[in-house]
């Protein structure tokens, strides 16, 4: 009988339960016990609600009070030197996702293309590894305990391996997958011996391209695992197996699961490399997007798997864990009918899954309600007037001048002429702390407790407090503080046409940070001026300068849930000359410096090399045609934080940014390497403060990083910065990095 599955589910509940009891704990308001018990809480409710949706098979060990890499860097006891006296294991845990106060934390970086951040393993040679947590088994206790039977999930070992990072010059990760094997082996034996008949292992590196070593790993892995594991379903998602399928196909596991959202093209080169033993698992409703499936489209692909298969050898899944969708739609209120018919979140993905089983398994009229629900959607989403507008359209489509007006060493001349900074300049990445009272007046201001006048009198109070700190600090370039910003994508979109906005679809970026996706369901453009009050305001108040601070174009897309009726480079462009506009208007304000912020540039990238020049090319000309439209004496900035940026440099040095900051701190400077070794020919300001941590570091820890920078980087072309945004730091630690980091800069002229 063909099974309905689900991969993962959101684990920081509807209304963010677990983000509020992290940082209770963090805080000291509560303890572990209270910590625990609020998770335990949760997961019971999320199994129960799959159950509830008619899933079949549902997961467990998907839930993490922090991160699922970091899980698998506990239970294999992979615990970088620095934290060996940590005792506790709570403490332990959240001393290397989040660092202590004598050791930093671990880096982390992008989980594949999502914006989901994970902890990146630490290896070292001769390693040893033994198995140090029950998280996995706890978790399928748990839920056997309230007469559910879950599949357990892990993390393979060569996607494992294959994504940490080598502390010792000239080891290779890979090498150490014998001394891992035997960790993987014991737990799923133990799995097994509990009662699991399936565990689930994704291996999502099977959808990059893989070297000669990685395909020997993950024959040799699962050669070693299948004789003692409950039958294994190998999960692999984020785009096609393509050249990886008939190594994918033929791994001694009992299933495969394939992601036929990103790859539906894919489904007849696995169908003819699947061998009839096996379970095959069509990853077909949307776990990465808030569109409601075309469920008769869902329905022809079933049934294209179904002819082949069997429906005993099927499963019906989203196309990944649902980690990456906004928990339910029920809670979204005050979305009008028309665009709310349009969307599904977590919850209605797995009745959409559910849907496509029952129909699998008794006929399309079994499941007749949600098929034409699906169908009367795709009709007014084609009916609306709202999506398409003639004259945004007519315009993305006309030419854009790329270039500045001069090159680079002429606008610096121009630039340094105008601003006269001194060697090293300092400066922030924009944001301060969104402190309790200004979430508190934002809330006030949005719920209608307050006037625009009474809000707009607090901002311009916060705004310049934070110029005078600044000042007084020393800091060279200042920024305004952000306090009118809940969000660095959520407050443009609220400002362009195009864009909608929900009350909670959040989905977890990192730990228990959240972010709440903007929905782009139209063409997009900005109907008036969007941060020009407030940069001019600051910049009043000084007679140094002021940056002001934008989101670029690639990275509103990339952290929004985006249309799908049209190319994703047709609604960047649309949405890179609404950032034209602004920035030309910032200008035209007094505000001589401009930061475009592009963290996701990296994240966008293509998982296949072979794919790349499009979306460079594309993502490169959108940077640039929101910030050509400027003199040479104003200074464009951009900033990105927490990706490898080695394979990508000639495109980031096309863009052409006067001055580019950069996340270095947790990598120690590593990732300064590529801008090194590339010889970088703009300014540059390496991250030497970890602002995800809310350890202070000293002016000798600082002085130390920038230093290592300036072995490679010629002194004149560095700019000293933090990581990142301040706005989940609090006032004393910030005022305290921030004096460091000036006193750095001094000691470096």
């Amino acid at each position: 009988m063909t099974k309905s599955a689900n991969l993962g589910f959101p684990r920081i509940g509807a209304h963010r339960e677990l983000k509020k009891s992290l940082e209770a704990y963090w805080k000291g308001d509560s303890d572990a016990a209270a910590l625990h018990a609020a998770a335990r809480e949760l997961r019971a409710r999320h199994w129960q609600l799959q159950q509830a949706a008619g899933i079949d098979i549902i997961p467990s060990n998907d839930f993490s009070l922090y991160d699922h890499m970091l899980d698998t860097i506990a239970a294999l006891g992979a615990i970088p030197p620095r934290f060996a006296g940590i005792s506790d294991p709570d403490q332990l845990y959240f001393a290397m996702a989040r660092g202590s106060a004598a050791a930093p934390a671990m880096e982390m970086t992008k989980w594949f293309d999502t914006n989901y951040h994970y902890i990146v393993p630490e290896f070292y040679a001769g390693q040893h590894f033994a198995l140090s947590t029950s998280k996995a088994l706890d978790h399928y206790r748990e839920a056997k305990a309230l007469g559910i039977e879950t599949r357990p999930v892990l993390v393979g070992p060569v996607t494992w391996l294959s994504l940490g990072k080598a502390k010792d010059d000239g080891l290779d990760p890979l090498s150490l997958l014998d001394a891992v094997l035997p960790v993987y082996a014991e737990l799923l034996a133990a799995l097994k011996a509990e009662g699991a008949e399936w565990v689930q292992i994704d291996e999502p590196i099977l959808a990059l391209d893989l070297c000669d070593v990685q395909r020997a790993a993950l024959r040799r892995a699962y050669e070693v695992l299948q004789p003692v594991a409950p039958r294994i379903m190998l999960a692999t998602y984020f785009g096609a197996l393509l050249d990886n399928t008939d190594l994918a196909a033929s791994l001694p596991v009992a299933g495969l699961h394939i992601d036929l959202v990103r790859a539906p093209e894919q489904l007849a080169t696995v169908l003819k490399a699947l061998p009839t033993s096996k379970v095959l698992s069509v990853g077909v409703i949307d776990g990465r997007n808030i569109w409601r499936a075309d469920l008769d489209a869902r329905f022809a692909l079933v049934n294209q798997a179904w002819d082949s298969v069997g429906p005993d050898r099927l499963e019906i899944a989203p196309s990944c864990s649902l980690l990456h969708s906004p928990v339910d739609l029920d809670g979204e209120t005050d979305l009008d009918d028309e665009l709310r018919s349009w969307l599904a979140f977590a919850r209605q993905k797995l009745a959409e899954v559910a849907a496509l089983s029952t129909a699998m398994q008794r006929g399309r009229g079994a499941a007749k309600a949600a098929f034409d629900a699906s169908a009367a959607a795709a009709a007014s989403h084609r009916q609306s007037a709202r999506i398409h507008r003639p004259e945004v359209a007519h315009r993305a489509a006309q030419p854009t001048d790329l270039s500045r007006k001069s090159v680079f060493a002429e606008r610096r001349v121009a630039q340094r002429d105008r601003f006269k900074l001194p060697a090293f300049p300092t400066t922030t990445i924009g944001s301060f702390p969104q402190t309790s009272e200004v979430r508190e007046q934002r809330s006030a201001f949005k719920k209608g407790r307050i006037d625009v006048a009474a809000y707009d009198a607090f901002l311009e109070a916060e705004t310049e407090r934070a110029v005078r700190i600044q000042e007084r600090l020393g800091l060279d370039v200042l920024v305004h503080g952000e306090f009118e910003r809940n969000d660095m994508v959520e407050y443009f979109g609220e400002q362009l046409d195009g864009f909608a906005f929900t009350k909670n679809g959040w989905v977890q970026s990192y730990g228990s940070r959240c972010v709440k996706p903007p929905v782009i369901y139209g063409d997009v453009s900005r109907p008036a001026p969007m941060t020009v009050r407030w940069s001019a305001y600051a910049a009043a108040l000084t007679d140094r300068p002021v940056k002001g601070i934008l989101t670029g174009p690639v990275t509103i897309l990339q952290w929004s849930f985006v249309r799908v009726d049209q190319p994703r480079s047709q609604t960047c462009r649309q949405i890179a000359l609404a950032i034209r506009d602004e920035v030309i208007d910032l200008e035209a304000a007094g505000i001589g410096i401009i930061q475009i912020d592009e963290p996701a540039l990296r994240e966008g990238l293509p998982l296949r090399q072979r794919d790349w020049d499009v979306y460079l090319r594309w993502a490169v000309d959108c940077f640039r045609a929101s910030a050509s439209g400027v003199a040479d004496d104003t200074q464009i900035h951009t900033h990105m934080c927490y990706a490898e940026f080695n394979d990508i440099m000639p495109s980031i040095a096309e863009m052409d940014a006067d001055v580019i900051s950069i996340e270095t701190s947790r990598s120690d400077m590593e990732l300064l390497e590529a801008f090194r070794d590339f010889r970088y020919p703009n300014e540059i300001g390496p991250g030497v403060w970890d602002i995800h941590s809310p350890r202070v570091p000293g002016q000798a820890d600082m002085e130390a990083l920038m230093r290592k920078a300036a072995h490679g980087i010629p002194a004149d072309q560095l700019w000293v910065n933090p990581d990142c945004g301040l706005k989940t730091r609090g006032w004393p630690e910030v005022e305290a990095s921030l004096a460091n980091l000036v006193a750095t800069a001094r000691a470096l002229r």
